[in-house]
């Protein structure tokens, strides 16, 4: 098991937007995205995660599932394989189907959960010393519990955590820096979720910048932040921090995180 692994990579998996991105799941109402103008964001993604010292593999659009852009959710990956896991959206268990064949390609083994649980990528963090799950609207503690056991078998330790009600996913509002760090908003803080570790707590009225990724020695954020942008360059002096404009994924509930699948391929 690799001792960084919340946040050494070598690869990603991501796939393109598709311009059905207008009828994906979002919570509220508003804009809906521009497809041409989210294509040019995606691509800025995915240079930003080559410039941090990965090899991208990027998946052609899935016009059928709207949502598909968002390629963490239907899996997770470890040096160990890959784990198909089940959306907690039923809109969304055709993408987990979708992407298994790309897996198997890409690792010796791939697990599938069976269900009847359910699992979302989005509320997975995985740190140095642990797998932190949080239960949601879209994942479940039967889910947790099949995921568990397949975690525990690769040498694992796995931790169901309450996500607050407000939140989407455990990882819209709370992201891995390394170094036992943890990046989240003053809710997730203040609940006791991180206890042992040490938090960098968002500005407020920047909470959405929460959602961020460590690929090696670089931090992606999104860009219009500047509180906690400053932040992250004065409390990860040694880390680049990159800020990336992902205004079209926000009108659907996305961000940084589920646009890839980042893991270590020795």
């Amino acid at each position: 098991m690799l001792s960084e692994v919340g946040y050494r990579f070598t690869h990603t998996i991501s796939r393109t937007p598709g311009s059905s991105i207008a009828d994906g799941l979002r919570a509220g109402s508003g804009p809906d995205p521009d497809p041409t103008l989210f294509l040019a964001q995606h691509q800025a993604y995915l240079d930003a995660l080559a410039e941090a010292g990965v090899t991208t593999l990027c998946l052609p659009a899935l016009e059928a599932f709207p949502d598909s852009v968002f390629v963490e959710d239907p899996a997770l990956c470890f040096p160990e394989g890959a784990i198909l896991l089940r959306p907690g959206a039923q809109t969304r268990l055709g993408e987990a189907e979708a992407i298994l064949p790309v897996l198997q390609e890409q690792f010796p083994t791939v697990i599938q959960l069976q269900g009847p649980g359910y699992v979302d990528g989005g509320d997975i963090m995985v740190t140095d010393r642990e797998v932190l799950v949080g239960l949601s609207a879209r994942t479940n503690e039967e889910g947790f519990e099949e995921l568990a056991k397949h975690l525990k078998a690769w040498g694992y330790r796995p931790r169901m955590m309450k996500t607050p009600e407000t939140i989407l996913h455990f990882k819209t509002a709370s992201s891995y820096l390394g170094n036992e760090t943890v990046l989240c908003t003053r809710d997730m803080a203040e609940s006791g979720l991180f206890e042992g570790y040490q938090t960098v707590v968002i500005p407020q009225g920047e909470e959405v910048a929460a959602n961020a990724i460590r690929v090696n020695d670089t931090i992606l954020m999104s860009k219009g932040f500047p509180k906690t942008a400053t932040l992250l360059r004065k409390t990860t002096p040694d880390v680049r921090v990159v800020e990336l404009d992902t205004s079209e994924a926000a009108r659907v509930d996305g961000g940084l995180s589920c646009m890839s699948l980042r893991y270590f391929k020795g």
